[in-house]
């Protein structure tokens, strides 16, 4: 399907500089852009590129001006990153959505599955699962005795939610991540051995959430673990058993989140992001990557460092640490100095 400059300055409430009735078939990064694509230009170090982009139309923010000549046909919005994400949604939006229940698939006769389902091949559905309307669930995807997926769910291939987990509404869950496997509790006896404490709580995911490939996310000892609305949890992420995350948090990949801890609303994880157990991460609050969190830290803190302090104070410790080399050297010539001295006075 093609689109016109036209059309999409209309879409966009855009401004047309060039032919209105260029077409555009497919995407492309304005480095590689070809006749027929559609790029965008929003950061200026890249604006050289557009100079000589073969890109048949290209989104920029209202206020670009150009040092030379532009091929392309542009459309100035006030944003133009937002802008072509919001195109990008709407082109996957158009393309064909799979349906159907495949033959291959095991869906126990008491789940209930519902309206515009698509299951694929060898994808297990057990005893007591309830479905929302218009679920994706991929080939090899495992549901457990009792799970609940709203409305608009999608499980790419290899996901695995265990009993009694409950989704909400327009939740992406990405390849091979686990949610609900047991909580790492153990109990140790008096001959040290350990011994596995039930985990007999679940997982509560609420709407909106959108969760990375291979991430787990544990099931409760009692109760349940739950990440609220609009939470983002990128690749390669442990959240323990009876963790909270708060609504519209951000984690990039690898953070671990030991059990019984408390992540607040609106928080911003770097990768590697390290938060020990029983600990209150406060609202807003920045982590930067690789931090290790062994405190509580109240609301809008930015944290970073291992252990972590807060920003100030760690670029100020940061000042004085990258200088250590210079700093011992110094002291050890102060030392030769101070002998040479209670040597001279010694002699007198």
């Amino acid at each position: 399907m093609g689109f016109t400059a036209e059309l999409i300055a209309g879409f966009l409430g855009g401004e047309i500089v060039g032919d209105p009735k260029a077409v555009v078939t497919s995407l492309a990064k304005i480095e590689e852009g070809k006749p027929g694509t559609l790029a965008f230009l929003s950061n200026p170090k890249y604006e050289h590129y557009i100079y000589d982009t073969q890109a048949s139309i290209v989104i920029v923010n209202r206020s670009f001006e150009p040092t030379a000549p532009v091929a392309a046909t542009m459309v100035k919005v006030e944003d133009a990153y937002s802008c072509f994400a919001k195109l990008l949604e709407l082109y996957v939006a158009n393309k064909p959505q799979k349906t159907g229940v495949s033959p291959l698939a095991s869906v126990d006769p008491s789940a209930a599955v519902g309206e515009g389902a698509y299951i694929g091949a060898y994808a297990v559905i057990e005893q007591g699962v309830k479905t929302g309307k218009n679920c994706k669930i991929y080939p090899q995807v495992y549901l457990g005795d009792g799970v609940r997926l709203g409305d608009n769910v999608t499980l790419y291939p290899g996901v695995r939610i265990y009993e009694a987990c409950v989704i909400g509404n327009n939740v992406t869950i990405h390849a091979g991540s686990v949610i609900g496997a047991d909580g790492f509790g153990f109990a140790p006896d008096e001959k040290g051995e350990f011994h596995k404490i039930p985990q007999i709580g679940n997982v509560r995911i609420e709407d909106d959430v959108e969760i990375g490939a291979n991430t787990c996310i544990d099931r409760a000892t009692m109760g349940s673990t739950v990440i609220h609305k609009g939470v983002k949890l990128d690749n390669l992420i442990q959240i323990g058993h009876n963790v909270t995350v708060g609504a519209n948090t951000v984690a990039a990949s690898q953070v671990g989140v030991a059990g019984s801890s408390k992540v607040g609303a609106g928080c911003m994880l770097g990768g590697q992001v390290g938060i020990a157990g029983h600990l209150t991460v406060g609202d807003g609050v920045k982590l930067a990557s690789k931090s290790g969190i062994s405190n509580s830290i109240p609301d809008g803190e930015t944290y970073m460092g291992n252990p972590a302090m807060p920003g100030i104070k760690y670029h100020r410790s940061h000042a004085v640490f990258r200088n250590l080399p210079d700093l011992s050297y110094k002291v050890r010539q102060l030392e030769k100095e101070l002998e040479k001295l209670k040597a001279q006075l010694s002699a007198e």
